[in-house]
């Protein structure tokens, strides 16, 4: 849903229903899909109906709402075993997000916690989901402002190189990459994005430059294998990608093909941001090597529409993320401050206070 400033919202709660921008259809058909179902949730985001790591979260916090709603019961204790299935189907979804659990979690510390009966149980349910909703718009504008504040000063007007899509679509609204990019749009520092295609998917082609389209901010769509050479041409001053999940030594996640700009960035002596939420990182997990890397359907690489593009009788590997290692990260942009990814314990510490 846009408003008069066509800013995108890819989840809506109203009436008890949570509406979804139906991302597989974009950029040609800009349609809702409605939810009423935890079932449903979960068919949406396996299905990248929803798609982004914190719009995946905001979409399972209200997913776990749902399913509660569903239950029918007043025994506190019955309530909360049958709860926890419920949750167990939305953490089957995505394995690498990790906003996911970090929402289900907060959801269910929301349950376990409450004293009350059945019904305020999920009144609460429905008011947590609701305040990771809001949270997550109000992070996002601050990542793009922290972001705003580390990017190269020279030149004035900046060409910034993205990844997939870490925008609007893929929070709950202004984005985590996209957000920076606002911000510097805002501002008079930005004179155009560079999106990457990003296959097999095109998240880039497809949500980035639709959403940029929206906003009138100039976008050149670019082929992956293109990013090195517009690079060598100088035709890049930063880059700026999201994450699905970052270590604690800040290895980051995201959809594949970013390791290899990193790569391409240090060559040529772009810095390159991560820019995400603190609830993205993974504090639990010391680097990237123990990120689980979700690998999808084969289709995606071999089929586009209707049409087959390869023979009949070969092999496929559909990673859909890679690990960019933290010593190619410059700094790592949250709502908290931009901070070099060994620094990443400070963020925590700064949230804390």
């Amino acid at each position: 849903m846009t408003n008069s400033q066509n800013q995108v919202y890819p989840i809506i709660w109203h009436d008890d229903t949570v509406s979804l921008i139906d991302q597989t259809r974009l950029p040609n058909e800009y349609a809702f899909v409605e939810i009423h179902r935890s079932e449903d949730m979960a068919w949406a985001i396996k299905t990248m109906i929803v798609r982004g790591a914190p719009a995946i979260g905001v979409a399972a916090a209200y997913g776990i709402y749902l399913g509660a709603r569903e239950i029918e019961t007043s025994n506190h204790q019955e309530f909360l075993q049958r709860l926890e299935q419920v949750a167990q189907l939305l953490r089957s979804t995505r394995p690498t997000a990790v906003n996911l659990f970090w929402a289900i979690s907060r959801m269910m510390k929301t349950a376990y916690e409450n004293l009350g009966s059945v019904a305020e149980l999920k009144q609460n349910l429905l008011e947590t989901a609701q305040a990771i909703h809001a949270e997550d718009l109000q992070t996002c504008q601050a990542i793009g402002d922290n972001g705003l504040a580390v990017l190269p000063k020279n030149p004035e007007k900046l060409t910034i190189l993205t990844h997939c899509n870490a925008g609007a679509l893929a929070t709950a609204g202004y984005g985590t990459a996209l957000g920076v990019v606002r911000s510097a749009w805002r501002e008079g520092r930005l004179a155009r994005v560079f999106a990457d295609e990003t296959r097999p998917r095109l998240q880039g082609a497809k949500l980035t430059a639709w959403e940029c389209v929206q906003e009138g901010i100039p976008v050149t769509v670019i082929t992956d294998n293109m990013a090195a050479h517009c690079m060598k041409q100088g035709l890049i001053h930063a880059v700026v990608v999201g994450a699905d999940r970052i270590a604690a030594n800040g290895d980051t996640a995201n959809k594949i093909g970013t390791y290899s700009v990193a790569i391409a960035a240090k060559a040529h002596n772009i810095p390159f941001f991560v820019a995400a939420p603190l609830s993205t990182v993974d504090f639990a997990l010391s680097d990237g090597s123990q990120i689980p890397i979700e690998e999808r359907n084969p289709a995606e690489i071999y089929q586009v529409g209707d049409t087959i593009l390869t023979p009949s009788g070969v092999d496929f590997y559909n990673p859909a993320f890679d690990v960019t290692p933290a010593e190619l990260i410059t700094a790592i942009i949250t709502e908290n401050g931009a901070f070099a990814p060994s620094d990443l314990a400070k963020s925590q510490v700064k949230q804390a206070v």
